[in-house]
């Protein structure tokens, strides 16, 4: 049967809490076929996601209690990776379920028919998830499920206003006393790597030097030392001198500012009994708001299974716990980050993010890509 998906994409001018936003209200009809199942309905709900750290044992579990469902992952390494497994098995997808792209990804998952309608949009919990969740896209083939700001973190043990001031432009990065000092995750690989790339399109195309680019800055970037990762996981832990890895084995400690979160630093104190010498540089428009989204496979077996499993993951016990479960923002109105152990305390609030539509991110992307690793190389 050939069906019209049709989405709508909402993008509204907002606060400065307001992520990757345009002016532009837009309605686009896809012709998609809804794909047959592209695998055996044996029963179980498969889920193709990452490492996800809110799918712990004990929430699939609770989810099997209520209803009944077996769960089976399918695992990636990143956002990237999922993207990759549905185009690979696009005529024969082999999940349910996705869980995981975020609004970088996920316009080039809409329009290659990966998703079909979910009919949470009919539930009640879906009015109550927040504007910001919903600004970078709100029809019925992806649901949000967390979010936060990706910006750079620093180390407040090097930056110490004394011997080192605090970056008031992300050029003071290109200078001597960060030479070799600051790691970035790369935006091939890397969710938190890309999101933040195309933060710096917008902040350079808005500063006051009309002759150069983001890639302009990112080859001073690779001139002056920077270091280059495949992952979060390896600029943070390996190479990050602010945060929890500097506690573990294969701990480097020779970059002292990278790509993360701005609740990352509250994150560090609230696992680590409210201490931490990590902060957030929130420069107008080198943040963006990065919103995860799941959403059901085109091709899906089961689809009754997603379905419940969405609307389990968007009920408030599960989504408010998103700050300790997956170290994120929840999507719900009303709730928001603990107090506990300086978690909100420590979290900063960007002062105005990038703002870049969805749209002009999957139709740039590529070019993105080519010449930030042109700059890097």
């Amino acid at each position: 049967m050939k069906t019209k998906l049709t989405f709508c994409i909402l993008l509204i001018v907002t606060a400065s809490t307001a992520g990757c936003l345009g002016t532009l209200e837009e309605e686009i009809e896809l012709n998609c076929e809804v794909l047959p199942a592209g695998h055996e309905d044996d029963g179980k709900l498969r889920i193709l996601s990452y490492d996800v750290l809110a799918l712990s044992d004990s929430m699939i579990d609770e989810f099997t209690n209520q209803t009944g469902y077996e769960v089976e992952f399918i695992k990636t390494d990143d956002a990237g990776g999922i993207l990759d497994q549905m185009m690979l098995t696009k005529n024969a997808q082999q999940a349910d379920l996705m869980i995981g792209l975020d609004n970088t990804y996920l316009q080039t998952a809409i329009e290659n028919c990966l998703l079909r309608d979910t009919t949470y949009t009919n539930n009640e919990n879906y009015q109550n998830i927040s504007s910001t969740a919903m600004e970078p896209y709100s029809g019925p083939l992806a649901i949000p499920f967390d979010q936060g700001p990706v910006c750079l973190n620093f180390d407040e043990d090097f930056v110490d206003g004394e011997n080192v001031t605090e970056p008031t432009s992300l050029w003071d990065l290109t200078t001597e006393v960060w030479q070799g000092k600051t790691a970035f995750p790369s935006p091939i690989t890397s969710s938190p790597g890309r999101s933040f790339m195309v933060a710096t399109v917008d902040y350079f195309a808005n500063d006051a030097d009309e002759t150069t680019d983001a890639f302009d800055w990112w080859k001073a970037m690779a001139d002056n030392g920077a270091i280059f990762t495949s992952g979060w996981t390896e600029a943070y832990e390996t190479h990050y001198t602010g945060g929890y890895g500097e506690y573990t084995d294969g701990h480097i400690g020779d970059a002292h500012i990278t790509v993360s979160y701005c609740q990352s630093p509250g994150v560090e104190a609230y696992y680590s009994g409210n201490y931490t010498h990590s902060t957030s540089l929130v420069l107008p428009k080198s943040t963006i708001q990065q919103v995860e989204y799941t959403g059901i496979i085109n091709g899906a077996a089961n689809v009754i299974a997603a379905e419940l499993f969405i609307e389990y993951l968007l009920s408030p016990e599960v989504n408010s716990l998103m700050p300790e479960n997956n170290l994120m923002y929840p999507v719900l109105e009303g709730y928001g980050l603990p107090e506990t152990d300086g978690y909100n305390f420590h979290s900063d609030i960007p002062q105005e993010n990038a703002n870049i539509n969805i749209e002009t991110i999957n139709n740039e992307m590529e070019n993105w890509l080519e010449q930030w690793q042109s700059a890097t190389d």
